[in-house]
């Protein structure tokens, strides 16, 4: 089962936040400065953690986690925007 995943972060230094959000795009959708929208499966939560554990400064730096719930229940209701409105992006497949 898939969950829709938030994952925001704040990085210290430019080079480590670079890594970090290069990481972060194979693994969801860039939705604001450093906040990337997933859908994953536990797996896949635990192979993306496993990728930006080594580039923090785990003294300095914070990455959040949250699991919104399964993607095709609560994950898309419990997003709440004031001002602009949240629109869900719609993930492609990209043919190379």
């Amino acid at each position: 089962m898939r969950n829709r995943i938030l994952v925001s972060y704040d990085i210290c230094d430019d080079k480590r936040l670079r890594r970090v959000f290069k990481k972060m795009k194979a693994f969801g959708l860039h939705v604001q400065y450093s906040v990337f929208e997933c859908e994953l499966s536990a797996r896949e939560v635990a192979i993306m953690k496993s990728a930006i554990d080594p580039i923090i400064n785990h003294a300095a730096d914070q990455v959040l986690i949250v699991d919104l719930g399964p993607s095709d229940g609560r994950g898309s209701a419990c997003i709440e925007a004031l001002g602009l409105p949240y629109r869900p992006r719609e993930r492609k497949p990209i043919v190379v």
